[in-house]
């Protein structure tokens, strides 16, 4: 069987991911679409879409003029097992006391870490991502500190491997929402796989609009791991939802944005904790500030 795949480039991550959510609105519908940071210094962002059957090359050509990216790279895929290959070339991930692996390397999980499963068929959030590992190093760190105890929630959780990482290591139930029904279907099935059913809830949710985050509120550790607008967006709330005392680990934001979303989250309450930089992206976690006596 052919598949196919159309492949572009475009400045800017913002407009990578508005060109992605354009494209899969397209007949035929790809069966995937990927966003990845071209790492050179260029500013420039590869779009990748999969599809079944031969896509739209009128549409396509329409869909990058508009969006000011290149024309598209249409091209056959011979049929192979690409979830397999995949596989064989991602290495596991080791962050803090965590192991970050997929199934076909559960023999090289060490003894004296905490191991998450999260298989690359799964998507986003694999690890191998400078966010997610930084949020991952700034949870174990916290961890260090003393943090022991308290409500979590996991706001845009993708595959969930934060809310998990969370479950594995601290006594409460752990919270887990993402605007995206796919990612939430995602998320509960590494949940299962890693044997968290009960110790995890995973939700659709479109940041704190579902009663379900609001009734579970305060939280003691709030990750979001987005992209700088959301988290701009979201601190009002993530300020009201955080206890006093709290945390929240944030990642998704460039380097050269961090300044702008601390200033954002001081407005809102938080001082800055920690932040720590992986190559071209940032991780913060920022403490609640204590209510001033008087």
């Amino acid at each position: 069987m052919i598949t196919y795949s159309a492949l572009t480039t475009i400045r800017g991550e913002d407009a990578a991911y508005q060109l992605a959510d354009a494209i899969e609105d397209l007949t035929p519908e790809p069966t995937g679409v990927g966003v990845f940071e071209i790492e050179d210094g260029s500013g420039l962002w590869e779009v990748a879409a999969y599809f079944m059957d031969r896509p739209d090359a009128g549409a396509l050509a329409v869909l990058s003029a508009l969006h000011k990216a290149k024309p598209f790279n249409i091209s056959d895929i011979p049929d192979q097992d690409w979830v397999s290959k995949v596989q064989r070339e991602l290495a596991p991930v080791e962050a803090g006391r965590f192991f970050v692996y997929g199934s076909h390397d559960a023999d090289r999980v060490p003894a004296d870490k905490i191991p998450l499963l999260i298989d690359a068929a799964m998507a986003f959030g694999t690890g191998h991502h400078g966010t997610t590992k930084g949020c991952l190093e700034a949870f174990d760190a916290l961890l260090n500190a003393g943090f022991s105890e308290g409500k979590v929630l996991d706001v845009g959780c993708g595959t969930a491997v934060l809310a998990m990482a969370a479950a594995k290591v601290l006594p409460n139930s752990v919270l887990a929402s993402d605007i995206d029904p796919v990612a939430v279907d995602v998320a509960q099935a590494n949940v299962v796989g890693n044997g968290l059913e009960g110790r995890v809830t995973c939700v659709v949710a479109a940041g704190f609009d579902a009663q379900a985050l609001k009734n579970n509120g305060p939280y003691d550790l709030v990750f979001a791991n987005i992209l700088k607008a959301p988290l701009i967006g979201l601190a009002p709330d993530i300020g009201m939802q955080t206890a006093q005392g709290g945390y929240a680990i944030l990642s998704g934001i460039l380097n050269e944005q961090a300044d702008e979303v601390i200033a954002v989250y001081q407005q809102n309450g938080f001082n800055l904790h920690e932040k720590r930089v992986i190559v071209d992206w940032t991780t913060l976690t920022l403490g609640k500030k204590a209510p001033i006596a008087g």
